[in-house]
């Protein structure tokens, strides 16, 4: 059976994403948040580590229209309501979990800080 080409080109753009690979290289290892943001999830599941996501500047999010939106790379991302983390934010600052794949940039996590 032959496959057709395009078939083949949305599995090779789709296939990178599934594979996000974690950068936690030790340095939160005795951080007393560690175990927390080992265990932040929003409902696309868990954000990973603090080593998998950013903080971001006050200047660089906001809220426009009921959403959240940031800035990564020099634009502007709305923020899925699903991926908002509801739970207090312990470490004070704006985080977010970016996925960067073939198809451009999605958000798995992002927790709101207070705007300062």
């Amino acid at each position: 059976m032959t496959k057709s080409p395009l078939v083949i080109l949305v599995v090779l753009a789709v296939l990178p994403a599934g594979f996000v690979v974690a950068r936690d290289d030790g340095r939160y290892a005795n951080s007393p948040l560690k175990p927390w943001f080992d265990g932040l999830r929003s409902s696309r599941g868990l954000c990973c580590s603090v080593a998998d996501g950013q903080a971001v500047s006050d200047p660089d999010w906001d809220a426009k229209d009921g959403h959240y939106r940031v800035r990564l790379d020099g634009q502007w991302i709305t923020v899925p309501d699903d991926a908002v983390i509801t739970e207090p934010n312990r470490a004070g600052r704006t985080m977010v979990w970016p996925i960067r794949g073939s198809l451009g940039v999605s958000i798995r996590c992002f927790m709101p800080g207070s705007m300062s």
